[in-house]
């Protein structure tokens, strides 16, 4: 078995390419071989030993989906894929419309539908959680300097500024949130996100959901050491009832499908639970989730390939992860012939 997996970038804003190989290779259960799909040549997933057997250039998503098909098509007739699994919100779309071509050619996938990322995006998350009866903390869409300024008086500072698919900053100021905005905007595009500031503890929950509205398994994190980008460099695995519980009932509600992450905050004041996010991916940290006896990229696998998976029940308490940084070493030669032929 042959499978693909995207987001190699594990830097200090990293992709969840990385861990969802090893998530897999770890099962007693996998023989094959592993395809990584990089964005750019200086991904490290493509210089990592042990990690995958090669590594092919994928156009970026705003490309367009005729360009990713055509890639893919060729990587296909070269490596014979059985199973590909994407691992950023900012290229399903892209996958999604392309599903049906790559089912006729014999490549799984297991995706959120069109539905599922629209109802959860950030840009309807207060709309969402006021429906199902969820504290959000209240939001702004802006698409000018103008409703910007506005939605900033509106909110009042401290105020976090998001863009439509990453990155968050919280802005003390108006010039803070007009230098944020005009990042995200030439990053990521309109519309841009202000959201109220709230404190108190972060939590995530990582889990699978068979778009059936059943949880095919569910842990909870909370973040013990969160970076200047707001990604969580250190974390324990907790026993929360009520966090997985909420993981359950927004898979139940809009029958979830594949993998994703719910990011909550525990406001101080009051011990409320607030949605902050649901992405709809597996996150960066999801080798903890193997770790700590629920392996959920295998899961995503098996349910690409039509199986049954019975339900994760439990997972060890307490196991943490720590991130760290090291040099990987190649040479000029190698990064040579990744650039000019876009494969490793």
């Amino acid at each position: 078995m042959k499978i693909a997996v995207t987001g190699l970038n594990n830097t200090d804003n990293p992709g969840p390419g990385v861990p969802v190989i090893r998530s897999i290779k770890n099962h007693p259960d996998f023989e094959g071989e592993i395809i990584g799909l990089h964005y750019d040549n200086l991904e490290p997933g493509i210089y990592m030993e042990g990690i995958k057997l090669k590594s092919y250039l994928i156009p970026y998503p705003s490309t367009g989906t005729d360009s990713l098909r055509d890639r893919l098509i060729y990587i296909h007739e070269k490596e014979k894929i059985d199973v590909i699994i994407p691992t950023l919100d900012s290229e399903l779309y892209g996958f999604i419309r392309i599903s049906d071509k790559l089912k006729s050619l014999g490549i799984k996938t297991f995706l959120p539908t069109l539905d599922n990322l629209e109802v959860r995006s950030k840009e309807r998350l207060y709309e969402f959680g006021k429906s199902y009866g969820l504290n959000v903390p209240k939001q702004e869409l802006v698409t000018s300097l103008v409703e910007l300024k506005k939605a900033a008086e509106e909110l009042k500072y401290p105020v976090v500024v998001k863009g439509v698919f990453y990155e968050a900053f919280i802005c003390h100021s108006f010039e803070q949130v007009e230098s944020s905005y005009y990042r995200l905007l030439n990053k990521w595009g309109l519309p841009i996100i202000l959201q109220e500031y709230l404190t108190g503890d972060e939590y995530n929950v990582a889990a699978v959901g068979d778009g059936n509205g059943n949880t095919v398994g569910a842990v909870a994190m909370r973040k013990l050491y969160i970076t200047d980008k707001g990604k969580g460099w250190a974390g324990v695995t907790i026993g929360d009832d009520k966090l997985i519980r909420m993981a359950h009932d927004i898979i139940q509600k809009i029958n979830w499908r594949s993998g994703l992450e719910i990011e909550i905050l525990k406001r101080t004041e009051d011990n409320q639970y607030y949605l902050l996010e649901i992405n709809s991916r597996l996150p960066a940290w999801v080798y903890l989730t193997e770790q700590s006896g629920q392996n959920l990229p295998y899961a995503l696998v098996q349910l690409a390939l039509g199986k049954n998976v019975e339900p994760f029940v439990n997972y060890e308490i307490g196991k943490m992860f720590i991130r760290c940084s090291y040099d990987l070493i190649s040479d000029m030669k190698t990064f040579e012939k990744i650039s000019v032929f876009g494969e490793l």
